[in-house]
């Protein structure tokens, strides 16, 4: 079946059941899982601070290359959803370029990117210590992974795998849909921004918060620019600084909580 033509509008009831799809097999799913997860957590013996939410682990203890191939293969699944979207958007005549998510300025997007990542990721760190001090917060470990070759590798790409996904899905394609659907500005970044913190809920209500806050600063960011790749990068350079710096200090200084 064709999709629509250029200027031709699709069905609300389509959008509207496109996008629970899209969120049912991604984010959406993960925010019920962090729910549970959380729930579990609180009715743990014990303060959160002295529990632990373990971001990369190994698949297969003690068997490296077993363990390898689990990795490859979650982050190369994880993907799954956001070539759905690429295919929806190609469908609709726009593709991924529609949300900025292409190459037409990889440097400019670099260059947003480390300068938002500069910006949040100090105030970000501040925030986690003062809420696992506070005993909101889970102690969250970016990585346990063995000393192996490919650690230091897998976790680049776990990073540009989970700022991909994130980004493109929860900014680009949901507001570009709930736009579609004539949600005002204010309720689609509400309902974006709530779903990233809300799929952080499993580290603790400090994750929640905080990404929620993210989220807000990523949408205003992305209504400003109109381009998720500056965001993509930003979240995939937070993230490899979050788990190859746990990796090379975890045990190493004094102010980095470990489990």
């Amino acid at each position: 079946m064709a999709g629509p033509v250029p200027g031709e509008a699709m069905p609300r009831r389509i959008l509207r059941s496109e996008t629970v799809l899209v969120l049912a097999l991604s984010l959406g799913a993960s925010a019920f899982s962090a729910l549970i997860s959380f729930i579990g957590s609180l009715t743990k013996p014990g303060g959160l601070k002295d529990q632990a939410a373990t971001l990369n682990g190994s698949f297969a203890p003690g068997r490296p290359w077993l363990d390898l191939a689990w990795q490859l293969f979650g982050i190369a699944t994880a993907l799954v959803p956001v070539a759905l979207v690429a295919h929806l958007l190609i469908r609709e005549r726009a593709g991924l370029s529609a949300i900025g998510f292409d190459r037409s300025g990889p440097w400019p997007d670099l260059g947003r990117g480390a300068l938002v990542a500069a910006g949040i990721g100090s105030a970000g760190l501040a925030f986690y210590l003062l809420a696992r001090a506070s005993g909101f917060n889970l102690t969250v470990v970016p990585e346990s992974l063995p000393d192996v070759w490919w650690k230091y590798p897998v976790l680049v790409l776990s990073a540009v795998q989970n700022s991909v996904v994130e980004e493109v899905i929860v900014v680009g394609y949901l507001l570009r849909r709930l736009d579609q659907l004539g949600w005002s500005p204010t309720a689609a970044l509400v309902a974006s921004s709530v779903l990233r913190g809300w799929y952080h809920l499993y580290q603790g209500i400090g994750g929640f918060i905080g990404n929620m806050v993210m989220g807000v600063v990523f949408v205003l960011l992305y209504r400003r620019w109109g381009r998720v790749g500056p965001l993509v990068a930003a979240h995939a350079l937070l993230d490899i600084v979050a788990f190859v710096g746990y990796g090379l200090l975890a045990g190493k200084v004094g102010w980095l909580p470990t489990a």
